[in-house]
């Protein structure tokens, strides 16, 4: 009977842990295609001079990676439960804020011709993404 007792806490416990890394393991393999997006979409919006052909596939291709993150952010707060949800509201929260100070941040630079503002928009928000992803995912390793 004490056996019983004590195994049982121990084995929700490991099947917790379990569905922990299996959340955070299907994040991180969503978010692979949403980088693969936002890199594309930076190689073609990088060229100052484009033709109307290649503004349509960067504006595609943009578009493409503005829907993955969309899906990455419904699918992954399908699987997770309250607790997972609540350390990925937080995380966004602050790639969020991360985002807002690049951007206004290449606003500047932009008005003073330093850098043009296209490139550098798409750089930050590739970078909030990223920031997202390791903020959660290091919140839910320190968790444990």
């Amino acid at each position: 009977m004490e056996s019983q007792l004590y195994i049982e806490p121990m084995v929700d416990e490991t099947r917790q842990d379990n569905v922990t890394r299996d959340a955070c393991r299907a994040i991180m393999i969503d978010g692979i295609p949403v980088s693969l997006f936002g890199a594309v979409a930076l190689a073609l919006g990088s060229s100052p001079d484009q033709s109307t052909t290649e503004k349509g596939w960067w504006l595609g291709v943009t578009g493409a990676f503005t829907l993955a993150i969309v899906w990455v952010l419904v699918r992954a707060f399908r699987r997770a439960d309250e607790y997972q949800r609540k350390i990925q509201m937080e995380s966004m929260a602050i790639a969020f804020a991360a985002v807002l100070v690049g951007l206004q941040t290449a606003v500047l630079l932009d008005a003073t011709d330093v850098v043009a503002l296209r490139t550098l928009s798409e750089v930050i928000v590739i970078g909030g993404v990223g920031i997202w992803f390791a903020l959660a995912d290091l919140r839910t390793r320190l968790h444990r």
